[in-house]
């Protein structure tokens, strides 16, 4: 793996966010992995290596988490500052297209992209996310968002645990992955979770309403596999049925499984590669 940052400009100056990259910067098959609201990229760590073999991978730490910098205050965490900082990651690559997973948030990201004309996606992975999110699986996210402070990491990972339950079939070490990546010391000691608080006072603002992306995902032209957690109530099943009119829709339902498959399982890192494999030339 090696790590790497690029500036990004918001309305008043520049940030710096990190991205993660494995396997050879020569190869132009390339796909890019984007985390979560409140993750980063380091949750991508045993699909990107596995990845690697086929694929240079990019896994961005969107700004406001992990280690990229934090937005100057009362500039806005929204869609359209993430674009820009995804386009902005794109030129400095240097490639004009590439494959895309994106895991909820980055899975919005992934569609607004794709949408647009001239997109540089070719094939587009959505993890537990759709056209349509109820206001009440906002409130439910928001809720567990915060400045949340922790005297030891032990705490930490129960903190994660007993909020990620969707991540419950993972192993100790994953588990214990998931705390070192997704913590950070505090100056004064102990440890605080890896985001800008600020990220949840923006999402808070906008649980009062359901997210309606139909229009943004009707304008999707290209094969796109739907990665569903069954028990999901951000990715509903009246969501997904209508989704599944799209002939460029792949299904993959994952049984039991809340709102989000970790992709760290290896059913699921399976899946996506046999299935950008089957689309590599299409």
């Amino acid at each position: 793996m090696h790590t790497d940052s690029v500036r990004c400009l918001n309305a008043t100056g520049f940030h710096r966010m990190v991205y993660h990259e494995w396997g050879s910067a020569d190869n132009d098959r390339v796909v890019v992995c984007v985390h979560g609201l409140a993750r980063n990229s380091r949750d991508f760590d045993e699909l990107a290596k596995l990845l690697s073999r086929d694929y240079r991978v990019i896994c961005p730490d969107i700004v406001g988490r992990g280690e990229s910098d934090w937005l100057p205050s009362g500039q806005p965490y929204a869609i359209p500052q993430y674009l820009n900082d995804i386009t902005t990651l794109l030129a400095r690559l240097n490639v004009d297209q590439v494959d895309w997973v994106g895991t909820s948030m980055g899975g919005i990201i992934g569609m607004c992209l794709a949408a647009l004309p001239g997109s540089p996606i070719k094939h587009l992975v959505l993890n537990d996310i759709g056209a349509f999110i109820p206001s009440s699986a906002l409130q439910r996210i928001s809720d567990y968002l915060g400045d949340k402070q922790f005297a030891t990491l032990d705490e930490v990972e129960a903190y994660m645990r007993q909020t990620y339950v969707s991540f419950s079939k993972l192993s100790d070490q994953q588990w214990h992955h998931l705390v070192r990546s997704g913590c950070k010391e505090r100056p004064e000691g102990g440890y605080a979770l890896h985001y800008d608080p600020a990220i949840a006072q923006a999402t808070l603002e906008n649980a009062s309403e359901d997210i309606d992306l139909w229009p943004i995902w009707s304008a999707i032209q290209i094969p796109q596999l739907l990665i569903w957690g069954e028990s999901s109530d951000v990715l509903q099943e009246e969501t997904v049925r209508k989704m599944q009119a799209n002939d460029k829709l792949d299904l993959v339902t994952v049984p039991d499984t809340p709102h989000v498959p970790s992709l760290m399982e290896r059913d699921q890192i399976k899946q996506i590669q046999e299935w950008l494999r089957l689309h590599r030339n299409r």
